[in-house]
């Protein structure tokens, strides 16, 4: 039986994911809740049916993660980069520009630099 089956386990597979994100980058509930949109009543119920971005940010996060580890990662959505602060990205659903984020912190090698 999969997630798809059993509305009890894909709950706990969403609720998993979304708390995955909010420590791997630090995010406060509030901002995990921009970011995918849903109220707190809805996370903290783990009906996050909708959240199909979740899957995709912790994949898109999961290589940064390897090789430049989450205390990096927590204190680069928040430093300033060319097109501004990753969090203001992901919060606002700005989903591309999160991403060029992320494709320019690999470019530079995974190293951040003053100006936070």
């Amino acid at each position: 039986m999969g997630e798809r089956d059993d509305p009890q386990l894909g709950r706990r597979v969403q609720s998993g994911r979304a708390i995955r994100l909010m420590e791997l980058l630090g995010l406060d509930e509030d901002e995990l809740c921009r970011a995918l949109d849903v109220d707190p009543l809805t996370l903290l119920s783990g009906q996050l049916e909708r959240a199909g971005e979740l899957p995709i940010l912790l994949a898109l996060l999961e290589d940064a993660e390897q090789r430049a580890g989450s205390a990096v990662l927590r204190s680069w959505v928040r430093t300033r980069g060319s097109a501004g602060r990753p969090i203001d990205a992901l919060t606002g659903r700005d989903f591309p520009a999160f991403e060029d984020a992320l494709d320019e912190l690999a470019a530079r090698g995974f190293v951040l630099r003053g100006g936070g």
